[in-house]
C-alpha cells in the first residue's frame, strides 16, 4: 500500500493556514506591488520494485491570493522507461495529452497565503518493472494560473536499491533544569540488503539542548538537528549510539520535553537537505566534539548507490525527558498611552512580557501561550487591528484583523523566551476627547480551547491599561495589576520565530521527512 511522503505531510500540518477557504478576493497582492508565484516539487529517490511514493507541488505567493484555473503539468518524459508518475487518487481533471506527461487541472478557487500551500496535485512516483539502481532524470513541473505566467521546476528522481531502516523503541528520561542525561539513539537494518550508511534526523523540543557537538552530527546553536554515519548496516543487525543531552536551564517545571528522530538513507537526506536549502533553511553546522560512533549491539538480532527506504513507517523513535523541580514564569500584560485630537488617529502597541524564569513552548501543538483579549478604549474606534486579532461581540467573532471592534481576542506566538516581549499595534480614532479614556489589555484569560497559560506567578500584573489622552502622568504599561506602572520598552528581537525556524518535524512516510515552521507569530518586537 503506497503511504504518504513528507510534502503530503506538509500540506496537512507543516503550512499553518495555508488550507483556509478561498474567499471572492481578487488575485492581486495586499499591496500594489504584483503577486509573484513560486513552485516547488521535491528531489525524491524511490526504491526498485516497490509501490513508489506520493508527493505533490507547493505553490508560493509574495503576498496571500487566490488563484483560479490552475493547472499543474507533470513532464517525465526525460524518466521514459524508467518511472511512471500518476495522479494519486484516479480523477477526471488528471489526463494524458501524451506519453510522459501528466496534467491535473483545480477546478475550485486556491487561497494561498505567504508562507506557502502544499499537497497540491498529488501523484505518485514509482519504478517501471525493470528499473535499476542508478536510473535518473528529470521531472518538470510547470504550474499555470489564470492572469499569471506560467512557472516550472525541475525535481531529480533517482531509482535506488530498497533498503528497510527501523528506528528503536521510545526512550524515557528524567532531568531538572540545567540536568544532564544521555539517550541512546539505535536503528535496525531489518531487509535482506546491506544499508550502505544512515542519517538520523532529530525533531527535539526547546528544551532538549545537546551537551556536547559530534563532528559527524549538525547543530544550530545546542539544537541537535541530524547525525550521518558511513557504516554499512548489516541486515538483521541492530546499531546504536549513545548522545549526551541537558534540560535547557530555562525549561518550565514540573513538565515534560519531547524529542522524535526519524531514519532515512543518505540519499533520501540529500533529498531532504535540498528541500530545506529551498525554503532557506539550515540543517545547522558540524560539531567539534568528535565522532558519534554508530557501534553494532550485542544480543540484538542478528561505488556507493542510492538507496531508498522501502517502509518507512518504523523509521520513528520518540524521547520523552521529564523535567523534574518547580521552575515557573511570570507573564505581564503591556499596555500604552496615546494622545490627540478628536478625529485623529493614533497608535498603541500592546502584549505581554515573559519576566521568566522560566521559557514558554507550545510549539509543538502550535497553540497560543496565553490568551489576550484587547478593550478598546470607549470614545475611540479602532480602525486598523493585527491580524491574529477577532473582533468579539459575545458569542459571535468577526474576522481576522476587521476593524471596528470593542473587544478583540488575539492569539499571539506559541514561543515565548524568558526575557522577551511580544507586542503588536491597533491604530485608533478618537471620536471624543475625553480625558484618560481606558481601554485595557488581559492577558492568561480562561478559554475552552488549547493553549494558554494558567499557573502565572504573579497574576497581579495581568492587566494593564490602555490609555488615551491620560492626565497626571499615568502610564500605559503593565506592572501593578490596574496598569499604572511605567511603560515596558519594545526593545530587542522576538524569539518566537527564531526558535521556530527550521526545526525539523519528521513525519513518517515513504521517504518520509518533513520541516514543520513552527506557526509563525504576527507580533513585532
Amino acid at each position: 500500500m503506497l503511504k504518504h511522503s513528507t510534502r503530503r505531510w506538509l500540506a496537512g500540518l507543516g503550512v499553518v493556514g495555508a488550507l483556509v477557504a478561498a474567499s471572492a478576493t481578487p488575485a492581486v497582492a495586499v499591496d500594489e506591488a504584483p503577486v509573484k508565484l513560486g513552485l516547488y516539487f521535491g528531489d525524491t529517490t524511490i526504491a526498485t520494485d516497490s509501490a513508489g511514493k506520493v508527493d505533490s507541488t507547493t505553490i508560493y505567493s509574495s503576498a496571500p491570493v487566490v488563484l483560479r484555473d490552475v493547472t499543474v503539468r507533470y513532464d517525465y518524459r526525460d524518466l521514459a522507461d524508467k518511472v511512471t508518475v500518476a495522479a494519486e487518487t484516479p480523477s477526471e481533471y488528471c489526463t494524458t495529452p501524451e506519453k510522459g506527461v501528466l496534467l491535473c487541472a483545480d477546478p475550485f478557487e486556491i487561497g494561498v497565503e505567504e508562507w506557502g500551500l502544499g499537497g497540491v496535485a498529488p501523484v505518485v512516483i514509482a519504478p517501471v518493472k525493470g528499473a535499476k539502481d542508478g536510473d535518473a532524470g528529470t521531472l518538470k513541473v510547470t504550474l499555470s494560473a489564470a492572469g499569471f505566467d506560467s512557472i516550472s521546476h525541475d525535481a531529480k528522481i533517482r531509482v535506488g536499491e530498497g533498503v528497510d531502516l527501523a528506528a528503536g523503541p521510545e526512550i524515557e528520561k528524567s532531568a531538572a533544569p540545567g540536568g544532564r542525561f544521555t539517550a541512546a539513539v539505535e536503528v535496525s537494518n531489518s531487509g535482506e540488503t546491506t544499508a550502505k550508511g544512515a542519517s538520523v534526523i532529530f525533531y527535539n523540543d526547546y528544551g532538549i539542548r545537546a551537551d556536547k557537538h559530534y563532528s559527524n552530527c549538525t547543530y544550530v546553536d545546542d539544537e541537535l538537528r541530524s547525525c550521518h554515519f558511513d557504516d554499512d548496516l548489516a541486515p538483521g543487525a541492530t546499531y546504536g549510539a549513545s548522545l549526551a543531552y541537558r534540560v535547557g536551564e530555562d525549561s518550565y517545571a514540573p513538565g515534560s520535553e519531547y524529542g522524535e528522530v526519524s531514519w532515512m538513507t543518505p540519499a533520501e537526506f540529500e533529498d531532504f537537505d535540498a528541500y530545506l536549502d529551498s525554503m532557506g533553511v539550515s540543517v545547522g553546522k558540524p560539531g567539534t566534539d568528535g565522532k558519534l560512533s554508530l557501534a553494532k549491539l550485542p544480543g540484538k538480532a542478528g561505488a556507493r548507490g542510492a538507496q531508498a527506504d522501502t517502509e518507512p513507517d518504523n523509521n520513528w523513535s520518540s524521547l520523552v525527558v521529564k523535567v523534574t523541580g518547580k521552575n515557573g514564569t511570570d507573564l505581564q500584560a503591556i499596555g500604552d498611552n496615546a494622545t490627540g485630537k478628536k478625529g485623529d488617529e493614533v497608535e498603541v502597541t500592546v502584549g505581554f512580557r515573559n519576566n521568566g524564569p522560566a521559557t514558554l513552548d507550545r510549539s509543538r501543538g502550535g497553540s497560543a501561550v496565553t490568551h489576550m483579549n484587547v478593550e478598546i478604549p470607549k470614545n475611540t474606534t479602532a480602525v486598523a487591528a493585527p491580524e491574529f486579532c477577532f473582533p468579539i461581540n459575545g458569542e459571535e467573532w468577526g474576522e481576522p484583523g476587521q476593524p471596528g471592534g470593542r473587544v478583540y481576542g488575539c492569539y499571539p506566538t506559541p514561543f515565548i523566551k524568558a526575557g522577551d516581549q511580544e507586542t503588536a499595534e491597533f491604530t485608533l480614532r478618537i471620536d471624543k476627547v475625553v480625558p484618560n479614556d481606558t481601554g485595557a489589555v488581559k492577558i492568561n484569560l480562561p478559554c475552552q480551547c488549547d493553549g494558554g497559560f494558567y499557573d502565572d506567578l504573579k497574576p497581579a500584573n495581568d492587566v494593564a491599561k490602555i490609555l488615551v489622552n491620560a492626565t497626571g502622568g499615568t502610564g500605559g504599561g503593565g506592572g501593578d495589576g490596574d496598569g499604572d506602572g511605567p511603560s515596558l520598552p519594545i526593545t530587542g528581537q522576538s524569539t518566537g520565530l527564531i526558535a521556530g525556524l527550521g526545526a525539523l518535524l519528521l513525519a513518517a512516510g515513504v521517504g518520509g521527512y518533513l520541516v514543520a515552521k513552527r506557526r509563525r507569530t504576527r507580533f513585532v518586537a
